[in-house]
């Protein structure tokens, strides 16, 4: 199973290690990474193994929108099945 994490916002120190860290402390894998740095703004798309995450999968998303509101950053989480539904439409 996998994830993908969006993260959007002016560009700072830490946007890609704070994203991991939580990633890393909730025991999920990342496979890739694309990241964008446009003038001041950061936008990165992570693609992130989640079949062994050693907490549950709403509380990476909690854990991520906690990170966004401190930093200012749009982060998103969702679960690669729901991510393919809504591009196949």
């Amino acid at each position: 199973m996998r994830a993908v994490i969006t993260v959007v916002g002016k560009d700072r120190v830490g946007i890609l290690a704070k994203v991991s860290a939580i990633c890393a402390a909730c025991n999920a894998n990342v496979n890739d990474v694309t990241q964008s740095v446009m003038q001041d703004m950061f936008a990165m798309i992570m693609m992130v193994d989640i079949s062994r995450i050693s907490c549950d999968f709403k509380e990476i998303q909690v854990k991520m929108n906690q990170l966004g509101e401190e930093m200012g950053l749009q982060i998103h989480v969702m679960h690669e099945d729901i991510f393919n539904s809504m591009h196949r439409i």
